[in-house]
């Protein structure tokens, strides 16, 4: 009992971290870099997204009541837009008011206002798409690299440890068995910083998904919103020759 006792002391993840060479250092390394930009995007991107769904929750229970555009500039001027939803909104005004310095003939050419309106709104709707996958790359690379680089590390001490034993002439169970457990501890750490980032990875691109096709939805009746209200302030005038 006292052997195995000291035999267990002598082995372990302090054994590992303490004699484990150069190469090993840098896969470790490595990993907690992943692991630490891993949580780091993952605690802030949640909190970022709990709270802009909050504040466009309350824009959309006030856009709902709107039936004019005089009351969606008000609320804009009052307050800076601070969700992707009221952030629409403001470059569709602001299209809108852009729109009647471009003059008649360059709307004409451009196909008309709506269209003007609909490609200002769908640019608007990728710049939100760019801007909610910011960070996603990082949480790929380390859900799909992690695994991989914990191998090699185990592979790497695997390999040193049965040089050393080949060396040291002692190749009974227990000699092997010990070195080569303590390399699987970097499997487990690659596989430790991979599976968070991959669950994170899956519910942040699954939020993205359903949270653009509201702002989709939105992008709808904003269009709607813009293009009644812009042809009830400027009715067409009929045009032709004086006879």
């Amino acid at each position: 009992m006292a052997t195995a006792a000291v035999a267990s002391q002598q082995l372990g993840f302090a054994n590992f971290i303490a004699n484990v060479d150069t190469v090993g250092k840098v896969v470790l390394f490595f990993l907690l870099v992943l692991s630490i930009a891993s949580w780091y995007l993952i605690f802030t991107k949640a909190f970022a997204n709990w709270l802009e769904a909050k504040r466009a929750k309350a824009f959309l229970a006030q856009f709902r009541n709107f039936d004019s555009l005089a009351q969606l500039n008000s609320l804009l001027n009052q307050s800076k837009p601070n969700n992707a939803f009221s952030n629409l909104a403001a470059e569709g005004l602001d299209a809108l008011r852009n729109a009647g310095s471009f003059g008649a003939q360059k709307i004409a050419v451009a196909g008309g206002i709506s269209e003007f309106m609909t490609r200002a709104i769908r640019n608007g709707i990728d710049q939100e798409s760019a801007r909610s996958e910011n960070g996603l790359t990082v949480l790929a690379s380390a859900g799909s690299a992690s695994p991989y680089i914990g191998l090699f590390g185990t592979v790497w001490a695997i390999y040193h440890a049965l040089v050393n034993i080949g060396l040291s002439g002692q190749g009974t169970l227990d000699k092997v068995a010990g070195p080569v457990g303590e390399a699987l501890i970097m499997t487990a750490i690659g596989l430790a910083v991979a599976i968070p980032a991959v669950f994170a990875y899956n519910a942040f691109n699954r939020r993205n998904r359903m949270w653009l096709a509201k702002l989709d939805a939105f992008a709808h009746d904003l269009f709607v919103m813009l293009t009644v209200s812009n042809s009830e302030n400027n009715p067409t005038k009929p045009t032709g020759n004086a006879s």
